[in-house]
């Protein structure tokens, strides 16, 4: 039986080198090496062949073969995920890495069409060089891809101002489970011809076809971006702060970070370059960025903002980036704190979300659960205030096991976390997806009538399940 399935193996990866030539097919092991593991080293797969497709008709082939043969498939584009959702499990890989083209760039039209494998940063260049803003911006922005942000759904630091990757899409275009092309690829603001059928891709994971190419929307380039970096008593004044900037911003503010006191000394420790912009006792530290569409009057804003702030005694203490190079560092700083915590441990980690009105009051009853229910531990909360998106992350106590903390003892406190978020009315994941890893747990948190709606649609559009089986549902 074994040496019939490997023989079966062998023809289809014959037929598929035949179908895609020899630059679209790889069954050399040190080229799939990195491909079946995740970035952080946590998850490790397999798959019997790498599939490199170049074009949109490349990967309806690949399709139509593994359908032929049915091989379940796993779509994967920059392999950036947090949740187990893009490392093959024994499944045909299918990377979009060569798929990297601009299709089209339409100014007037603001929008802009690119294929799955192009890189965000590479979308943010090719926007801004036609006066442009695209405004997704994360800290994978420099190996994440079009379609694997699409997939997941992605959110990043502007979701305050500009939305998901979701509200970013005009249209898509979309390889099905049988090999047929789906072209939606419609630069349209206004489209009211039944079904909204990007949207079923749109944050599915890779688990009801290959996304291929994206229509995205571009905005106005800003013309200043004022930057500030504020330190605050607690998160209830710095949600009280967002208030304050939105309204006397007129909605101009674009990033809203809340940073705890011992992620910025991690990033002090542990990642080169970076100083502490305002040194202070107080426990939290807020980054505040507005885009503004004129530089005339921008910085007497900001100045006027934060000063009132002070006076209402929101804000302790501010600090506004006066150049280029102190916006990048405070940035730096929010922008690693994920990584130097990985290099300070490892840590239960909860990416979650719920109405900023009650941000605060999370934030604050998660902290005493873990310090109820584990002792010593550390909280390291973080992350976007502005869209209700709190990276909450729990260290081990002092002594403890960190692998065993991490995979097995803390595995209660991560329930109750989440039974706290479910009580607020939140979610348990807000950007990052589920993926493997929250896939039970979602299977009992959402209602039965959500579950079936999701799996009907699985089912209309993957009836074999092989698409990305395992994950979400």
């Amino acid at each position: 039986m074994a040496d019939d399935q490997g023989d079966r193996i062998s023809t289809f990866i014959a037929r598929l080198t035949d179908a895609l030539g020899p630059k679209g097919v790889s069954t050399d092991a040190h080229e799939i090496d990195p491909h079946i593991s995740d970035w952080r080293g946590r998850w490790k797969g397999s798959t019997p062949v790498l599939v490199k497709p170049a074009s949109t008709e490349e990967v309806s082939a690949a399709m139509t073969l593994c359908a032929a043969y049915g091989l379940a498939v796993n779509p994967q584009g920059g392999n950036s995920g947090m949740v187990n959702g893009s490392v093959p499990q024994g499944e045909v890989l299918i990377s979009l890495k060569r798929m990297n083209k601009v299709r089209e760039v339409d100014v007037l039209n603001d929008a802009m069409t690119l294929e799955a494998g192009v890189i965000l940063t590479r979308a943010q260049e090719i926007a801004e060089q036609n006066d442009r803003l695209f405004p997704l911006s994360l800290g994978a922005q420099g190996v994440a891809m079009i379609g694997g942000l699409i997939s997941t759904n992605a959110g990043g630091v502007q979701v305050l101002r500009y939305g998901m990757m979701r509200d970013l899409v005009l249209g898509i275009e979309a390889v099905l489970p049988d090999g047929r092309v789906w072209n939606g690829l419609r630069g349209l603001r206004k489209d009211n011809t039944g079904y909204d059928l990007k949207h079923l891709f749109i944050g599915a994971e890779g688990t009801l076809g290959v996304v291929t190419a994206a229509t995205l929307k571009l905005f106005p380039r800003p013309a200043v971006k004022e930057t500030a970096w504020v330190t605050v008593a607690s998160p209830t004044k710095a949600v009280e702060l967002l208030q304050l900037a939105k309204a006397a911003s007129g909605g101009a503010v674009t990033g809203f970070e809340i940073v705890p006191q011992l992620g910025l000394q991690l990033v002090l420790r542990h990642i080169p370059d970076t100083r502490d912009p305002l040194p202070s006792g107080l426990p939290w530290r807020v980054l505040v960025e507005l885009s503004l569409p004129r530089e005339e009057g921008a910085r007497d804003m900001m100045e006027s903002l934060l000063a009132d702030a002070i006076g209402r005694e929101i804000v302790a203490d501010a600090v506004i980036c006066g150049s280029e190079a102190q916006k990048a560092m405070v940035w730096k700083i929010r922008e690693n704190i994920a990584v130097a915590e990985r290099a300070h441990g490892k840590a239960l980690k909860h990416d979650v979300s719920v109405p900023v009105s009650r941000v605060a009051e999370f934030m604050e009853r998660g902290a005493a659960l873990a310090h109820t229910m584990s002792p010593g531990a550390d909280v390291i909360a973080f992350g976007h205030v502005g869209d209700g998106n709190i990276h909450f992350n729990i260290t081990p106590p002092p002594g403890a096991d960190q692998e065993r903390f991490v995979e097995q003892d803390g595995l209660p406190l991560s329930k109750a976390v989440h039974d706290l978020i479910a009580s607020l009315n939140g979610s348990i994941s807000a950007e990052h997806g589920i993926g493997r890893l929250k896939r039970d747990e979602l299977a009992w948190r959402k209602s039965a009538v959500e579950m079936d709606m999701m799996r009907a649609v699985k089912r209309a559009l993957d009836p074999d399940g092989r698409m990305n089986p395992g994950r979400v549902l």
